[in-house]
C-alpha cells in the first residue's frame, strides 16, 4: 500500500478536503511531539550539567578528606575551566536549538 493509498481513505482516486484535513492534522501531531521530545532531550541535558556541576566541587571536598591531595589539587585546578565548559555546552546547546527554530518559523 503507498503512502496515497493511505491518505485517500474512500479510494475514489483522489485526496479531498477532509483527507488533506487527516494529513494536515496527523502532521501537527507529529511536530507536537517532536517539540516535546525536543524538549525532554534539553531538560535532561541541563539535569545532567547540572549534576556535573553540582558533583564537582562534592568531589574536591572527598579527595582532600581522604587524602588524596594530589587529587584534590588537580581537580581544583581544573575547577574554573570545567564550569565555563559545562556552562558553554548548555549554551551552545540552547543556541543551536533556538536557530533552529528561527529558521522554521522563517521558511513557513
Amino acid at each position: 500500500m503507498t503512502e496515497f493509498e493511505k491518505a485517500d481513505l474512500d479510494a475514489n482516486g483522489s485526496i479531498c478536503v477532509d483527507e488533506w484535513a487527516l494529513l494536515d492534522l496527523e502532521d501537527r501531531r507529529r511536530r507536537l511531539d517532536d517539540e516535546d521530545s525536543k524538549r525532554d532531550m534539553q531538560r535532561r541535558v541541563v539535569y545532567f550539567c547540572l549534576f556535573g556541576m553540582l558533583l564537582y566541587p562534592f568531589c574536591i571536598i572527598v579527595t582532600a578528606w581522604i587524602g588524596l591531595s594530589e587529587a584534590t589539587s588537580a581537580l581544583s585546578s581544573i575547577a574554573g575551566i570545567y564550569f565555563v565548559s559545562v556552562a558553554g555546552i548548555i549554551g551552545v546547546f540552547f543556541g543551536v536549538t533556538n536557530m533552529g527554530k528561527s529558521n522554521v518559523k522563517h521558511s513557513e
